[in-house]
Formats: C-alpha cells, structure tokens, sequence
C-alpha cells in the first residue's frame, strides 16, 4: 500500500492505520523499574535524524523511503524541532487570519500549492534487545505538525492529522533483524490546518517526541480509573475498567488501602473510607499498582498509575469540587518556550511551579491539547485544568461576523464532511488524557463559531464520561445552547457579567478569556475578582494569557532580542500581538505578576486600627496551616514584628488583635498583615507569601499624644539677579537660573565648586500631557485622539516673554512663572510656577486649562532631564514593581530601589512603563548619593528612564533604544491607567482617566542631594 497524497485536501481523510487511541499509563518489566521510572518497553527515537525540505509537493524527493536511499549529503536536524527554527521555512505569526490569506486563492479543505512545506525525515535504529515471543512493536509520534506519513524499511506504515496528540502506528510485520530504517514525511498544510486557525506561530515538523513501545504478549491496551465519591464524602468507590491484549489475568493494589475486587470482564472495584481528596490545595494522589500476568502465571508488565480522587460537576446549579463552589483563578497557557512548543518535562514544570506561587489554580489548554507531562505535572501540583480540543476556525468564522457570510459556510458548523476530523481528535485527546484528576472540564475547541457537528460532539462527551463539557461558541451562534454546560464569555466586563446574570440563571458562567495582559495592562482586574465572590454563578476566569510568545532573534549588530510577527520576514502577520503574558517570553515575571497574586489570593484580610479580619476563601484550608506575621514601620523603617496564631476555618471569617499599638511619633505607618507557608511544598519553600495586605496611617502634627515639632529656623531668602534675558536666583550651595528667551528653567546647579556646584538639568523641564502608547490604547485608538497632547508636550511655547513670563519674591522665597500656550485643536494653556526657597528647594504649581470638549489627557506631569550618570532611583511609595492608577492593589508602600537602565519594564514593543504610583518622594541620584530628591504631600507619580517617551514610541525592539545619555524624570499627577478588560477597543475606566473638563493643578517639590 502507498500513500495517497492526493487526499491531503480531503478533510474526510484523518487517518490511515492510525492505532486507536488510549489512555497515556506506562508499562514496566516489574517493580524495579518502575520505581525508577524507566521502561526496558520503551525506546526514544530522539536526536538527530536526516533531512530533506521541499517548499511543495512537487518539490519533494520520489523514493526517500527505500532504505537504500542514500541520505548522507541530507542535512541533520534534531527531533524534536520545529524546522522553522531550524533554519527552514519561516517562522509565521498570525492571530485570526489564515497564514495563507491573501497568498492563495483556496477555500476550506483545499490547500496551498505554491507554499506548502514538506519535511522529509529518515532515521535508522536497533532495537535494544529483539523483540520476545508474542510482543509487538508500535511507534508514536506524540507531536508532528500538522500531519505525518510513516514507513518502514520501504514499507507503508500509516498517515495522521491531529498536530497535538499521539499518531501511533505498528512496526511489527514491517519489522526486520538489525539494523531498521523509520521514513516519515511531515505536511505543514493539510485540510486539517483549517481545524487549526489558533492565536500562535505557525511552525511544522515533528515537535514532540518519538517512542519505540514494545507490547508484551498479554498487556493492557487502554486502562480507565474513576471514582465515585459520596456527598459525604465519607468513601469513595475506584473503578477500573482494562482493555487486556493477550489471554492472561490483571491484579491491581491501592497501596494504603488494599486489593482492588476483580468483578470479570476487565472490571476491578475497591472501596476507600475516608479517602483524601484530590484538590488544588492538596493534590494528594493515591499509587494504584496494577500487575498483568499470562495464563502459565508469569509478569507481563507493572502499571503504576496515580489517582486523585476527586468529585467535579455542576451541583446545586454551581460548578463544584467536592461538594464546594469553586472560583477559578485560571490563566490560559500556550504550550510555549525558548524553543517553540517544544518542551522538556522541566520546562513545563517550572511553569506550573510558577503560576502555583502567584495563585493560579486553574489553567486552560489554549487551544490544543498539551503534551502528557503537562497533565502529570497538573496532577502533582495542584492545578484544575480545562482540556481542549485541537479546534480553531477564528478566520472562517469571522465571514460571518464581518462580512454577512451566510451561516452554512461556518467551518465546522453543519458540514458533515468535517465530522469525521472533529471525532478523532476529541477521541484523541478523551483518551490519552481521561485518568487524570487534575482535568475537572472538557473543551470542544475555541472561537469555530458552532453547528451541529460541535452539539454532537458535546452529547458523545456526556455519553462518555461524568465531565462538564464547555465551549464558548455558542455565545456567538445560539441555535444550540445545550452545546454547553457552562455559559462561556471572552473579555466581557465584569459590569456586563453582572447585568447578563440578573435575567440567566440557568448555568454556572465563566470568561474563558479575560483580562487580556497584552503589553503594559490588566488594569482594573479586581472587579472580577469582586464579582466572582459575590455573584454565586460566576466562577471566575482564565487570563489571556501566560507567556508572551516570541522568538529570539538576533539583529545586524549581533544584538539578542525577543521577536514578533513580522520579524522573520513573514506576511501576513498580526505584530506584537503574541506579546500577552503575564510572564514574559523567556517565562520570568511581569509587574503584571504582582497584581494577579494579590487578586488571586485566597484569603482576603481588612486591617483596623487594633485588629484585622481574614476571611478565608480555601475550600479545604484553615489558616493555621500558615504563619501570619505582621509588620509595622514607619516610613519604609520596620520598628516591631509580631505572629500572631490565627485558625480561620475554610469559607469562615475570623478577627484577630494587632500585637502592637501605632506610635505617637507623628509620622506615616503601615501595618502589613502577611501570610506564608509552614512548610516546604513541591512548588514552593516554607516561607513563600501566600496572602498579604497593609494599612496605611498617619499621625499628624498635633495629634493627640503627637507632641509637637519643634519650630524649624527660617532659611535666609535666595537672592535674586535680574538680567536682560534671564532671572537668576541663588543662595547657599545652590543657582536656578530661568530664561526668558528660551522659556523655562533653563540650569540648575547644586553643591560647591566651579559655577557654584553641579548642573543637574540637561533641559528646560516641560509639561507633559502625552506618553508612549500602550498596547491597549493602539487597540483603542488612542494616538489619534492623543495626537493633539504629543504636540502639547513637544512644542509648548512661551508666546510672549514679557507678559507670558513673571516673577515676584518675598522674604522667603522667589517664584518664576511661565505661560505655555499648546498647539491644540482647541484653545489650552498651561501655566507653570518655580518658587525657589533659601535652601534650593523648588517647588513646582503645573495648571493647565483646557477648553470644554477636549479629550481627556494620557497623563498630566512634568518632564526633565538630567545627567546619565544619576542612574539609581530610590523611592517611597507604591512598589517593589512598576504599577499604574488600576493596577496598584497588588503593591505596598515601602521605600525600594532600581536601576533607572532597568527601569523600562522590557515589554515585547516599547512602550509606557516603569511607572510607579502614591510616590510620596524619590531620589534620583549617583553611585555616591548626589543627585536630585523630589517630593509630593499628596503622593505622585513618578518615572525615571534613560529615554524619552519619544524615543520609547519610536523603537519598535528595545535593541533599537538609542545609546544612554540623560536620565529622563517624569513626575505627574495621574497617568492614564492601563486598561485591562481587552486590547482592541476597550477604553480605561473613567475612574482611571484623568478628568476630561476643567482645569488641573499639580504641585510637587524637587532639590539637589
């Protein structure tokens, strides 16, 4: 039999001796091995294998898969690999849009002709030891995207669509002693890459791992484990259901527990009292140890199998987990790393370890099944994970949307042809993943729009298994609500959630996506949060998404930098939309991190005065299984430490007293209430915060029991030189020197030496109305409307010198003043006063005054630049991390320090960052402490970066920085908060922004150290 390659546009054409799918346990020889968890049945093809790329059919080699053929002048490539990564082809990024839109004319099933790459494997392997009596040997390809054509020593073995499950095939009869040679041939376009339309890089080749598995002559083919646990929760009842190959007998032990009950026809039941269950908050898993012998009574095979037992449905109208309603605090997760989606099992592992420390106790498999170590490592931690389906149509789907494409072109939709795709893969991944206690969802596929083909699928789902099934397709397409389980939004605000849920109560709601972290964002997420704990039937949500998505490159000067769509060359492509992690591409936190580990924390505290409550959101936790310590300090200074023993039962409140009284010193304090593991876990150390909160609090002058300060000597006034052009004044260590020609501050020196100390100003501080775009005000729109404040902040003007510019003094200080007219569409002036005291302090009074109808301003502050080598920023205020008027509530108040060349938080495309919120003062200073302190009574905003806005917006890469020379200082008022609900239309809320009529004052104070 030969391959028929002309059915690859056949999308009825899956599968060709494709082995049926099953469960993903492992076999070992006896205890032994698998207590070191190697298998002498298994054998890794992995490494280096010949091969061939052909940038189309036409192009590919006839032959190739004789043995005979000589390969030797092919190049080597590793597997696994993507070969766009290897130096082939071209890494492609797109959102919704096919890659080959605009290039071919074609429609769904058919593919390109023109570009359509092949790779060409072939690789020659021994088996460790010759196969025994009545054992077979089969191969998987665990990842090969999109589909894979296998032979053997010449021999025609098998084709398979599905990029992201197992494609197995049996070797036996093809099989020859010695030396053997496995050819495959990987299809980058199939019909079943209209299937695959995801929100990724399109790569191909075979990107999981290769196996060799030999099956002894008795041996379980598929092995299934359930548990039925009673709303008690007082037992629970293991099931286990075995597919035996071979005439022999299975014998299994739950270890703790006892022997499972051989009931005939494969079926072993056992009983457990008072079992533990399986839950994020402790995953405990049992060992189910499962033996297989032949009929003359000898081992064929050892099966560990671990298993959560644990209850997962819809109870009471509300999703559950044994018997309690649960909020998911959910991220999804592109299988994503340094080397695309291929992944070690320590890759993975450090993801997940990471997300357990921020929170997260759910994860979404966006939009493909995930490789099985993921679902291992989910088990282990602790994770409750939604299993999807390998389905995306985005593209197809919005001809509907946009274009009034009638519904019957809907791809998957009504059209049978596709049905036979649709059950393989849900089999596929039902199958291999079914055992696995952390999976509490089953996912059709995401944005294909819906039809009877996905209804179907959701009733083969229910008759399969006890599972909730979720698609969100039906939110868009409602002729089938029953589709779903679970109402299923993206990015809807939380304002909205609340409003659809007063008139549907039918099911429990999630937003598959929300939050959408693309850039510098996930502003004003708390309302989630807030809705979730109050509405009964919305139960939280999965962030978009984990890690940005990006490639490391290299630019003409040998400079390593992160890639988008684009970089490599390729179009179409949709820029640095990949960028949308909460972590960035080499899998380190965002700032963003910190405020999803504030939101996501599951106990919620209040401090008073004298006490604090927590209540506690765990569903099976109690407080006394952590340390509560609490901390008191005084402007950045601890001055007492206390921990204080707390038990708060799971879903109770508790209050409890604060150790310690607030001093009479007068003074800023906070309390901070903070709460960290006893002991060491497999994702984090003893110590590791899992839940905080801090008080802030002043006592004032005068208070009661405040005292009284003592009264400060009056500094002597600065003495003022009048000149033709410019307005000098000076005193003890210091010179301010303004100019009427050129309209501003124009030096400003501090300390002893020549020209009476160090000048600290490169350029005539400016107003500041505008800053380089985020991510989220692009999706908006925002630099159309904005356009007019750029040109406010670069070409202010002082149009009159002689009445645009004034001065008075009195005996304390003298005050300078200037009035900037703005080159806005409507009339807009600011007026900026310098009044300098005795002792160099300046104090700034910035108002500008708008006419009515303008829109409202990015940000409203000041800009100044000062010498490149003030290159630390030391601050009081909101931190340690960069934070933004709706993305604070994960930051506390202490004094923090930070290299301003760091400062600019390395987002995929430069843009507005390192902000920093509630700074009370900051010093920008020297490695010996000189440099400049600015203070704000009220707390400001403030940035300090080697660049300008300007230079930020006008880099595309942070390679493409200019060379440092000046450390740019931008106090402000208020800058426009993040935004955070999606990042292509969704505004700040106007609680965030800052108010778009009126005039605005800010006044803050800057002086040498």
């Amino acid at each position: 039999m030969s391959f028929p390659i002309t059915r690859l546009a056949d999308p009825t054409f899956v599968s060709e001796n494709r082995l049926p799918a099953h469960s993903d346990h492992r076999w070992f020889r006896d205890e032994g091995e698998a207590l070191e968890s190697v298998s002498s049945f298994e054998q890794s093809l992995n490494g280096r294998w010949k091969f061939h790329y052909a940038n189309n059919l036409s192009t590919t080699v006839d032959g190739f898969q004789d043995p005979s053929y000589d390969t030797s002048g092919w190049d080597d490539i590793p597997v696994p690999a993507h070969i766009q990564l290897e130096g082939y082809d071209r890494p492609q990024y797109v959102n919704v849009q096919y890659p080959w839109d605009g290039i071919e004319q074609i429609q769904p099933g058919q593919i390109p002709s023109r570009h359509n790459p092949i790779g060409s494997y072939v690789h020659a392997f021994e088996l460790n030891e010759p196969l025994r009596f009545g054992e077979s040997l089969s191969i998987v390809f665990h990842g090969a995207e999109s589909a894979v054509a296998v032979w053997l020593n010449g021999q025609y073995v098998g084709y398979a669509t599905d990029s992201f499950t197992p494609s197995e095939f049996d070797l036996t009869n093809a099989l020859v002693d010695g030396r053997n040679v496995i050819a495959a041939q990987v299809f980058k376009w199939t019909a079943g890459s209209w299937l695959e339309d995801q929100d990724f890089y399109r790569f191909s080749g075979i990107f999981r791992d290769v196996t060799l598995y030999r099956r002894p002559a008795v041996h379980i083919e598929n092995l299934r484990v359930e548990t039925d646990v009673a709303t008690t929760g007082e037992w629970a009842d293991l099931t286990m259901r075995v597919d035996v190959r071979g005439s022999g007998s299975v014998s299994a032990n739950l270890e703790g527990v006892g022997h499972l009950e051989d009931r005939g026809d494969g079926l072993l039941v056992i009983r457990i009292d008072e079992p533990r269950l399986w839950s994020p908050e402790d995953p405990w898993l049992y060992q189910l140890i499962i033996e297989v012998t032949d009929d003359a009574g000898n081992r064929t095979e050892v099966i560990p199998q671990r298993v959560g037992v644990r209850r997962f449905g819809i109870e009471n109208g509300v999703l559950t987990l044994n018997g309690s309603r649960v909020v998911f605090f959910g991220v999804n997760r592109h299988e994503f790393g340094p080397r695309g989606r291929v992944m070690t099992r320590d890759e993975i592992s450090h993801d997940l370890v990471q997300l357990k420390r921020i929170g997260v106790n759910a994860v979404r498999t966006s939009h493909y099944p995930n490789s099985a170590p993921f679902y291992e490592l989910a088990d282990e931690y602790g994770l409750m994970v939604i299993d999807e389906m390998n389905l995306e149509t985005h593209g197809l789907w919005d001809r509907i949307r946009y274009f009034d494409a009638p519904v019957e072109e809907a791809v998957p939709g009504d059209r049978p042809e596709w049905l036979p795709a649709l059950r393989e893969r849900a089999t596929n991944m039902f199958e291999r993943d079914k055992n696995h206690a952390s999976i509490v969802i089953w996912s059709l596929g995401n944005e294909s729009y819906g039809g009877t083909n996905l209804r179907d699928l959701a009733d083969w789902f229910r008759s399969t298994d006890s599972r909730p099934v979720h698609y969100e397709g039906v939110d868009w397409d409602t002729r089938y609500p029953d589709t779903t389980d679970i109402v299923s939004r993206m990015y809807t605000p939380a304002a909205e959630v609340e409003v659809y849920l007063r008139e549907h109560r039918d099911k429990p709601m999630i937003l598959c996506e929300f939050a959408h972290a693309m850039g510098n964002s996930f502003g004003a997420v708390g309302e989630y949060m807030d809705l979730a704990f109050r509405e009964p039937l919305f139960q939280g949500g999965f962030i978009w998404d984990f890690a940005d998505q990006a490639i490391l490159l290299s630019d003409q000067h040998g400079r390593t930098y992160f890639g988008y769509g684009g970089d490599c060359g390729e179009a179409p492509h949709d820029g640095a939309f990949c960028g949308n992690g909460i972590f960035f591409a080499d899998h380190s936190p965002t700032p963003k991190a910190q405020e999803v580990s504030y939101l996501y924390q599951q106990l919620s505290i209040r401090i008073g005065e004298t006490s604090f409550e927590v209540r506690n959101r765990f569903l099976f936790t109690s407080t006394d299984e952590f340390e509560c310590n609490i901390t008191l300090a005084r402007e950045g200074r601890t001055i007492r430490t206390a921990s204080v023993p707390t038990f708060c039962a799971p879903q109770h409140a508790e209050t409890y007293g604060i150790p310690f009284k607030t001093p009479s010193r007068p003074g800023e304090y906070t309390i901070d209430v903070s709460f960290r593991l006893k002991a060491d876990t497999p994702w984090a150390a003893r110590g590791h915060e899992i839940a905080r909160e801090q008080r802030v609090t002043t006592v004032a002058q005068g208070a009661p029991g405040g005292g009284v300060t003592p009264p400060t000597p009056t500094p002597t006034p600065p003495r003022l030189v009048l000149g033709t052009h410019n307005l000098g004044v000076h005193g003890d260590g210091f010179s301010a020197v303004f100019s009427r020609l050129h309209g501003g501050l124009q030096s400003y020196r501090h300390g002893s030496g020549p020209e009476s100390g160090r000048q600290l100003l490169t350029s005539i501080p400016m107003p500041s109305f505008w800053h380089a775009p985020t991510e989220n005000e692009v999706g908006w729109g925002a630099p159309f409307e904005d356009g007019q404040w750029l040109l406010a902040s670069r070409y202010a003007r002082v149009a009159d010198p002689v009445r645009d510019i004034t001065f008075e003094s009195d005996d304390l200080a003298v005050t300078v003043s200037y009035t900037y007219q703005l080159p806005t569409e409507r009339e807009a002036s600011c007026v900026v006063s310098y009044r300098v005291d005795g002792r160099g302090r300046v104090e700034v009074t910035q108002t500008v005054h708008r006419s009515d109808g303008m829109a409202d301003l990015p940000e409203f502050g000041m800009q100044l630049t000062t010498q490149p080598e003030l290159d630390t920023l030391r601050w009081y205020g909101d931190g340690p991390d960069e934070c933004y008027v709706d993305r604070r509530d994960g930051a506390r108040v202490g004094v923090y320090q930070r290299d301003v060349a760091t400062a600019l938080t390395p987002y995929l495309r430069p843009q507005e960052a390192g902000n920093r919120t509630g700074v009370r003062w900051a010093e920008v200073v020297d490695r010996n402490g000189r440099g400049l302190r600015f203070e704000c009574d009220g707390g400001m905003e403030f940035s300090a970066l080697p660049w300008t806005p300007h230079e930020i917006e006008n880099a595309r890469h942070h390679t493409e920085l200019p060379p440092v020379y000046q450390t740019v200082v931008r106090p402000a008022l208020m800058r426009r908060g993040v935004g955070g609900d999606d990042s292509w239309g969704a505004r700040t809320h106007p609680q965030y922004r800052l108010p778009a009529t009126g005039s605005l004052t800010f006044r803050f104070s800057f002086q040498g150290v």
